[in-house]
């Protein structure tokens, strides 16, 4: 299957960026209570929406996406069907964009550094095609023995290219049309998708707490979907604007320090275990469920179950996973 894009020329990226930011300031605004402003308005959300229980079961892509102030707003994660936000050096945070049909952006970044998190995360994926700007040397053999589909400038280099309005290394893009087309598509579904079960409290917002970074998601009512918000502003995507999920979950994992990998400043790379069982808190429908969540190894889907042990499905549309401490 040949990564299809969407009919979005290449050449105006630049030009949608620079709308963006220029209305990013008027489109939402949220009290710190998650009730609208008067006088704004959400913006429809984006038409993806997130595949039936036999359709996660399809090849996939995977973009690292750069998420710091100077890479925002990103391209194409509006499109993605499943965002993890992943902890990174510095207290920082990092996102791994996954798409599970054939038809992508033109255009998705800014990319950046795969990490070890990654090899372990996306095995429950199949074997996906992984698009990363690089990195650590240290990493470099675990990448090329992962059940991923490497697809770094080292491999395929004709699918990135460099954005004039950024500055390195936040300017990096890649097109899925040019990436290899060898993705296979999981044994199992890795999500389910189904009807909310019984219970649940009905919030109007949640937070989500990083060292160096706050998220905020609010309900829409109108649009029946959590709206993010990141350090107190919007986030956004240039081909949709409003970032918003139908369904996010704060996933308790275990992180440890990867000994001798460490970014410039001298902090450690952080890893993120997704293999074992832990907390989770899951917001869908206006709801928020206290749920645990299981995988039994690398190769097995994640499973999330309430407190009282019923199947905990994920809703119809985008998927948010914050990975984060105990």
């Amino acid at each position: 299957m040949k990564w299809s894009a969407r009919k979005w020329p290449v050449w105006e990226l630049v030009a949608a960026i620079s709308v963006v930011a220029v209305v990013a300031a008027i489109l939402v605004v949220i009290n710190s209570d998650g009730r609208q402003v008067p006088g704004t308005a959400v913006p429809a959300p984006p038409t993806s929406t997130a595949p039936s229980p036999s359709q996660w079961r399809v090849p996939y892509l995977a973009v690292k996406i750069d998420n710091v102030a100077a890479a925002r707003p990103q391209t194409g994660l509006g499109s993605a069907d499943v965002v993890y936000v992943e902890p990174v050096e510095g207290g920082l945070t990092r996102l791994v964009a996954l798409y599970a049909r054939g038809d992508v952006p033109a255009a998705i970044g800014p990319v950046r550094s795969a990490r070890r998190t990654d090899v372990e995360l996306l095995a429950q994926y199949g074997t996906p095609v992984l698009a990363y700007s690089g990195a650590a040397p240290e990493l470099l053999p675990t990448l090329r023995a992962a059940r991923v589909i490497n697809a770094s400038p080292a491999q395929a280099a004709a699918a990135f290219f460099r954005s004039g309005d950024r500055r390195a290394p936040h300017n990096l893009f890649v097109r899925p049309a040019a990436l290899p087309d060898k993705a296979k598509a999981p044994r199992q579904a890795p999500l389910l998708t189904g009807s909310a079960p019984a219970g649940g409290t009905s919030v109007t917002q949640g937070t989500v707490g990083y060292p160096a970074a706050r998220y905020v998601i609010a309900w829409s009512t109108r649009h029946q979907r959590w709206v993010i918000t990141m350090d107190g502003t919007p986030m956004l995507s240039t081909e949709c604007g409003p970032l918003t999920a139908a369904t996010v979950v704060i996933q308790t994992v275990r992180v440890t320090a990867r000994e001798g990998i460490e970014d410039a400043r001298g902090n450690p790379s952080p890893v993120a275990r997704t293999v074992g069982t832990g907390k989770a808190v899951v917001f869908r429908d206006g709801k928020r469920y206290a749920a645990t969540w299981s995988r039994p190894t690398a190769l097995s889907p994640t499973r999330l179950r309430t407190a009282r042990g019923a199947a905990l499905p994920v809703g119809t549309g985008p998927v948010w996973v914050f990975l984060t401490r105990p």
